[in-house]
């Protein structure tokens, strides 16, 4: 979700006013996706490299975060949303902690959609811990045997299928170390518009692309001798 601060600045507003549209941007993309029959989004909210950012930034950041952990996680169970959250939690303070374990247990048993906040997420570190965590499970196990299938089951995006779609916007051609194991055949979508800006048409148009796609996963979608 790129392009807030952007968005903030050709305002005249400051960055934690476009992070704050940025976050309300949220809730209408959630509702277009569930009412299109999407049965998992995942969005990028706060990656491993963002703590270099300004201190007061990421403070701003850390607060909405909170205030959106309180504010709209009933109207998400009303609304049959499955919150998941994903990343290293454990450089967060307690308090956001405890928030992020009740806005899950209280979600859980929804089924419409779920969502995924990718937060402290780096497609690294998720590769490496799934790694680590696989041996943590199997101590005596050798190396060869952390095959693909023996490893995934530990990735954080283990509860998802691997996306279909992946949207950036704000102008970037890159995808910044997202979910670099689950991204290997997902079709790339790159919006000029700024993330507080990308509306229920632009997703529509994003979805359109992604339906125009042919999908052969490494394979060929032109007939052969075989089969005609």
């Amino acid at each position: 979700m790129d392009g807030n601060r952007r968005w903030a600045r050709s305002r005249g507003l400051p960055s934690a006013l476009g992070h704050a549209a940025g976050a309300k941007r949220v809730k209408g993309i959630v509702q277009s996706c569930a009412d299109l029959g999407i049965p998992h989004l995942t969005l990028f909210a706060f990656s491993t490299e963002n703590w270099k950012r300004p201190e007061t930034e990421v403070s701003a950041l850390m607060g909405l975060l909170g205030l959106y952990l309180q504010k709209e996680v009933g109207d998400m169970h009303a609304k049959g949303v499955r919150l998941k959250m994903v990343g290293d939690l454990s450089k967060f303070d307690t308090r956001i902690q405890a928030l992020i374990r009740d806005a899950e247990a209280h979600t859980a048993a929804n089924t419409r959609i779920t969502l995924t906040v990718a937060i402290n997420y780096g497609g690294r570190w998720d590769c490496l811990q799934a790694v680590q965590a696989w041996q943590a499970h199997n101590p005596q196990a050798p190396l060869r045997e952390a095959t693909e299938e023996a490893v995934q089951p530990f990735l954080a995006m283990a509860h998802a299928p691997d996306p279909d779609l992946l949207i950036r916007t704000g102008g970037e051609r890159r995808i910044s170390n997202f979910m670099l194991w689950q991204l290997a055949y997902t079709e790339l979508y790159f919006s000029d518009t700024l993330w507080p800006a990308f509306d229920e048409q632009e997703l529509t148009t994003a979805i359109d692309f992604y339906r125009n796609r042919d999908r052969r996963f490494g394979g060929s979608s032109f007939p052969t001798a075989a089969n005609g």
